[in-house]
């Protein structure tokens, strides 16, 4: 079973943002769009922000905070998360379609060739 793949994550804590070096393919405005995206997220809520791919290429976002982390705003976390899921889908929806095409695809045909023998 493949492990979750993380696109981008963004921490109030250490005030840095991390883009996976796989994905820096996507073209430079998408890249600058997701930074915003994350560091806006963790500037207004705290905590830590993530965006992932699971095993089957769907896009999902999640913030989470360090135990006893009594600034971190949950519940803003869950409404900033469904304001950008509705804000963004167009960009969520062609991220996954990207993920699949270049990562789950190539994924597969490795794992048909290994079957095969090939």
């Amino acid at each position: 079973m493949k492990e979750d793949q993380i696109l981008c994550a963004c921490s109030a804590y250490e005030r840095k943002y991390y883009l996976n070096p796989r994905f820096y393919s996507l073209p430079d405005q998408i890249q600058d769009e997701l930074q915003i995206l994350a560091v806006t997220m963790t500037e207004d809520v705290g905590g830590v922000f993530t965006m992932e791919f699971d095993e089957d290429g769907c896009l999902y976002m999640s913030a989470m905070a360090e135990e006893n982390d009594f600034a971190f705003d949950e519940i803003g976390s869950h409404l900033k998360i469904k304001q950008y899921q509705s804000r963004y889908a167009d960009l969520m929806e062609e991220l996954e379609e990207y993920y699949r095409t270049f990562f789950l695809s190539r994924d597969g045909d490795a794992g048909l060739r290994e079957e095969r023998g090939e």
